[in-house]
C-alpha cells in the first residue's frame, strides 16, 4: 500500500508551508506530495494568505524536491486550454526528472470561477474527455510530427507537440463517484482511478464499474492503480486525536467513520479493509499543514506496518 500526503492549500498556505510539507514528505518515506486545484477556499477558512497555482507550485517543489513524486488532485479542466496544460505539465516532469503525475477532472466550484472571472460552461465533460485526448495525444506524438484535433469544445492544427515530458508515459489520474461516464473516461485514458471521500462499499462498487469498463475496450483491468483520497486524522492516544480533530474543526466520531481516524492501529486496520476490496495507494488529506509531528506519527507507526 502506497501512502502519499494530499494537500489542500487553498483553505490557507504559502509556498514556504507547502515546502516544508512536501520536504517532510520526502524525508518521512511517503510516496509522493500531491495538491489540490483550487483558487478559493471552502467553508470557515478566510484562505490567508491567499491561493497558490497548483502547477507553479509543483515547478518550484519539482527543483526542490529529489524522491517524491508530484502530481494533481485534481487539476480543474476549466482553468487552462489543454494545449497550455500539456505545455505546463511536460516542463514541470522536465523539471522534477519524471516524477509528476497529471490528475485531470472537470473542474466543479462554481464560486471560485465567479471570483476570478474564469468562464464556468454549464457543459464541462465533453470538454474534459476532448482535454484528455488532447493532452495525451500531444505526449504521445512522435517527434518531427504534428498532432491536429476537431472537436466540439477544442480545435488544434499542426501542433508540434512540445515539449515531451520526461517520462515516456506521465501517468493521468482519472477520478469520481460517476457511474457511468467517469469509468468509461478512465477505462481509456486513466492509469490509475481514484476515488475520493468514498466509503469502503462505495469504493468496491465504483471500482467495479471501472473494472468492467476496462475490460470492455480490451485492456486488462489490473491496467489501472485503484486508489483512495481519505482525510487523516492519528493520535497516539484519544487526546491527541480530538485534539487534531478539533484543530481542523471535524468531530472524531465523523473522522473515524468517513476517514481515517484514530490510533495507528485503528487506522492500520481500516487501511487494510480498503486494500482487501483492491485499493493499492491511499492519498492522506492533510488539513492542519502547520503539524508536521502527524506525518511523523504517520510515518513511524502507520506506513512501517503496511510493508
Amino acid at each position: 500500500m502506497d501512502l502519499r500526503i494530499f494537500t489542500e492549500p487553498q483553505q490557507g498556505a504559502s509556498y514556504e508551508t507547502l515546502l516544508t510539507v512536501a520536504k517532510a514528505t520526502e524525508d518521512l518515506g511517503f510516496d509522493a506530495f500531491f495538491r489540490s486545484d483550487h483558487y478559493l477556499s471552502m467553508g470557515s477558512s478566510d484562505g490567508l494568505p491567499g491561493p497558490t497555482d497548483a502547477w507553479i507550485t509543483l515547478a518550484g517543489l519539482a527543483r526542490e524536491t529529489k524522491r517524491i513524486r508530484l502530481g494533481t488532485l485534481m487539476t480543474a479542466g476549466t482553468f487552462r486550454f489543454p494545449g497550455v496544460l500539456a505545455i505546463q505539465v511536460a516542463q514541470v516532469d522536465r523539471m522534477s526528472g519524471g516524477r509528476v503525475e497529471l490528475g485531470l477532472g472537470a473542474g466543479w466550484f462554481a464560486d471560485e470561477h465567479r471570483a476570478y472571472g474564469i468562464p464556468f460552461p454549464a457543459e464541462r465533460f465533453g470538454r474534459l474527455e476532448e482535454q484528455l485526448a488532447i493532452v495525451t495525444g500531444l505526449w504521445a506524438t512522435e517527434a518531427g510530427k504534428t498532432f491536429s484535433y476537431k472537436g466540439q469544445h477544442y480545435q488544434l492544427t499542426d501542433s508540434p507537440a512540445l515539449p515531451k515530458p520526461a517520462q515516456a508515459k506521465v501517468p493521468v489520474l482519472i477520478g469520481g463517484h460517476g457511474a457511468r461516464r467517469t469509468p468509461r473516461l478512465a477505462a481509456q485514458y486513466a492509469d490509475e482511478f481514484n476515488i475520493p471521500f468514498a466509503s469502503i462499499e462505495d469504493s468496491e462498487r465504483q471500482f467495479g464499474r471501472v473494472r468492467a469498463a476496462t475490460q470492455a475496450t480490451g485492456r486488462a483491468a489490473d491496467e489501472l492503480v485503484y486508489s483512495n483520497a481519505l482525510v487523516v486524522c492519528v493520535g497516539k492516544d484519544d487526546a491527541e486525536v480530538a485534539r487534531r480533530a478539533a484543530a481542523i474543526g471535524r468531530d472524531v466520531d465523523e473522522l473515524k467513520t468517513n476517514g481515517l481516524a484514530g490510533s495507528p492501529a485503528e487506522v492500520v486496520d481500516k487501511i487494510g479493509r480498503y486494500a482487501a476490496i483492491g485499493s493499492s495507494r491511499i492519498y492522506l488529506q492533510v488539513l492542519d499543514l502547520g503539524d508536521l509531528d502527524h506525518l511523523e506519527l504517520i510515518s513511524s507507526q502507520v506506513q512501517s506496518q503496511l510493508g
